[in-house]
């Protein structure tokens, strides 16, 4: 394929890749926009691999099929619950990536055209050591932040005395080792590079507390995006180039929003959770008595409200009870009540979560309501469903300065009249944090599975 020609399918890629983004950030467009994106992707391995630099087929044939199989597999066996932790698994993979091919240009240049062992341009340098550098830190930040969306690690802040300098200090020490490497072609440089690097994804990503942890899937996703960016330097490949930055770019404005959504700092976060010892000395509620129903008596509430809106959380995922949330609510319009869908931006564990699992159950986008749109609506509604959103939900975020979450915005759920909370157990939410609402004269909790406890309100409706 000419050069003119490759110039133009990855033109046509990259337009591709902007207008998915775009169709990605409504929910009626994501579906095109992802299909869109995938033609792009399509466009872009085709015209890579017709290529004239491309030597040996064989090798890619079989990273293809590998990694295919290993893809398809997990696509049909992944849960929608484990959607978080497994996008943050993939974003490990592009850090990892990112390492090898800088490494692999460090001792073979040539193969690369940036030059020969021992004299590589200084440009290739710079780019191979903070590409190095970007994807090492996504690689193990991305690791544990999969620990911690899978359990495997507390989900609140890993924190100790002098983290914060002990991380300046390997800034800085990073940016000492990116002048070295650039400007004698150190391996010592480079791999002392690697290795800080590594330990500086973990120690960023740590004390960050699980309220934090939709932003820092989106956080990782722009690293991630930096880090292939990294890639396409090393390769010289332009569309890479572009394609990195989009996402580097997008990901950096989507944590820049969720951090303003949360009255979070965007540097802080990204720094690794500055001042997130503050709060350490939140209260619990402690055991004090809270009214409990059924679901007879929810359905009763329900039934006889005009006005009720359901607040899906964490809870809704683990339970998979869209489809019956959605059941429940096509029952309630049926007999005339109003029903609307809140939607927290940090709602779940990564950003969209519970608009991925509505759409999956196909409930309709007019329905949908961002807490921006809906939060004034609570002081009208009859009831507010919530099902399994806490920490989204606790009025400790507008009343308690010590609580980890004060500030955060929150859905004003306690301002609805009646308050049907369900939930497994009296158990703090992912940030650790007591909820004082469930001990308010008007909320109402329905202890048991999420999924179990609609269907049984779904038959008492009927």
């Amino acid at each position: 394929m000419s050069e003119d020609l490759t110039a133009l399918a990855y033109l046509i890629a990259a337009i591709c890749f902007i207008l998915a983004l775009r169709g990605l950030s409504s929910p009626e467009s994501a579906r095109q926009g992802n299909m869109i994106g995938v033609a792009g992707m399509v466009i872009a391995i085709v015209t890579t691999l017709a290529s004239p630099n491309v030597l040996s087929y064989s090798w890619i044939a079989a990273g293809i099929l590998i990694g295919g199989a290993i893809g398809t597999i997990i696509a049909l066996k992944i849960q929608m619950t484990a959607l978080p932790q497994l996008v943050a698994a993939f974003h490990s993979l592009v850090g990892l990536a990112a390492v090898f091919v800088a490494s692999a240009a460090l001792f073979a240049p040539d193969a690369y055209g940036i030059g020969s062992v021992g004299s590589i341009k200084t440009a290739s340098l710079i780019e191979m050591s903070i590409g190095t550098a970007i994807g090492a830190i996504t690689f193990t930040g991305s690791i544990v932040a999969f620990a911690k969306l899978q359990g495997l690690v507390s989900g609140a802040p890993l924190v100790f005395p002098g983290q914060h300098l002990l991380n300046a200090a390997l800034g800085i020490g990073a940016v000492a080792l990116v002048v070295w490497f650039s400007t004698t072609e150190s391996y010592t440089a480079y791999w002392a590079i690697v290795a800080l690097a590594l330990a500086l994804g973990f120690l960023i990503i740590l004390p960050i507390g699980g309220a934090d942890m939709p932003v820092v899937v989106s956080m990782l996703n722009s690293y991630s995006g930096w880090a292939a960016c990294g890639i396409g330097f090393t390769l010289g490949n332009t569309l890479l180039i572009i394609t990195g930055a989009l996402v580097g770019s997008s990901g950096a404005i989507l944590s820049y929003i969720m951090c303003k959504g949360m009255n979070r700092s965007f540097i802080s976060v990204i720094l690794g959770g500055f001042g997130g010892e503050e709060g350490a000395a939140a209260q619990a509620v402690g055991d004090r008595t809270v009214r409990r129903g059924s679901a007879e008596d929810a359905a009763f509430i329900m039934q006889n409200g005009g006005k009720v809106i359901i607040v899906p959380g964490y809870g809704m995922a683990v339970a998979q009870a869209q489809h019956a949330v959605r059941e429940m609510a096509d029952a309630l319009k049926a007999e005339g009540v109003d029903v609307a869908y809140a939607i927290h931006p940090v709602a779940g564990r990564m950003p969209g979560h519970m608009n991925v699992l509505l759409a999956e159950a196909n409930v309709p986008y007019d329905e949908v309501f961002e807490l921006e749109e809906i939060n004034h609506e609570f002081t009208t509604a009859d009831v507010a469903y919530v099902i399994g959103a806490n920490d989204v939900t606790n009025p400790a975020a507008k009343t308690d300065p010590a609580s980890p979450i004060y500030g955060m915005p929150i859905l004003d759920v306690e301002k609805a009249q009646t308050v049907l909370f369900v939930k497994r157990s009296m158990g703090a939410g992912y940030a650790g944090v007591d909820n004082e609402l469930f001990f308010r004269d008007n909320t109402m909790m329905l202890f048991g599975d999420a999924k179990k406890m609609t269907e049984e309100i779904i038959q008492a409706l009927g």
